[in-house]
């Protein structure tokens, strides 16, 4: 079964999703089927200038301050839950987050992605990190066993940087206008960070689907 997750590295509710998913997956009682989970780029705010900006100052002007407070309170309660320790305090930037997407996808090709995006979210979430500075991005791929050298490399290039901003166009084309996304088989989608028991059903559903489309065709 293929399931790609579209999703932002800066966006909480994607790091929740991504803790629900773990669960999920191993919660399954199909254990004979494997999930093959690919991590596709959705950046909720390119406009963001490559350097970033004062993360207090845009989500007060985007959010508004008091409303700011209240859904970090709320999604740091969630996230407990789920054993992530959000520090938005600790968080001075909002990256522009093309670099951590190419990151990613290059993390996919080394079979390392899933830990590259576990790693960026704790970077951003929980240590306060700027994971859109290259010594960011780069202490994470040697973190995860990654060729550093030529993470350098890619990274001072324009590699890949058409290609994130394509894929991050054609989820919007979709209809994509909220992460995660969950993708299954580039037809069902399931939109949120949705719960354990939630993900297990649409896990089964899909694959009842998958079983039926093979004996309708026959």
């Amino acid at each position: 079964m293929q399931l790609d997750v579209i999703s932002d590295t800066i966006c909480p509710w994607c790091y929740i999703g991504k803790k629900r998913l773990d669960k999920a997956v191993d919660a399954w009682d199909r254990k004979d089927v494997e999930i093959a989970i690919s991590w596709r780029p959705y950046q909720l705010d390119a406009t963001i200038p490559a350097e970033g900006v004062d993360r207090q100052k845009y989500y007060e002007r985007k959010f508004g301050s008091e409303r700011a407070k209240e859904a970090g309170k709320m999604i740091s309660e969630l996230g407990e839950k789920e054993g992530i320790k959000f520090a938005f305090d600790q968080i001075k930037r909002s990256p522009n987050t093309l670099d951590s997407h190419r990151l990613v996808r290059w993390a996919g090709s080394a079979g390392l992605q899933m830990e590259a995006v576990e790693l960026l979210f704790k970077r951003y979430f929980e240590e306060g990190e700027d994971v859109g500075k290259a010594e960011v991005l780069t202490e994470v791929a040697a973190d995860i066993g990654m060729d550093v050298d030529l993470v350098k490399e890619l990274l001072a290039s324009d590699a890949d940087r058409k290609q994130v901003e394509y894929e991050d166009h054609m989820a919007r084309e979709m209809g994509v206008t909220g992460v995660p996304c969950f993708l299954f088989e580039n037809k069902f989608s399931v939109v949120g960070a949705q719960d354990v028991e939630t993900l297990t059903r649409v896990f089964s559903r899909v694959q009842e689907r998958l079983v039926e489309r093979p004996a309708a065709e026959a």
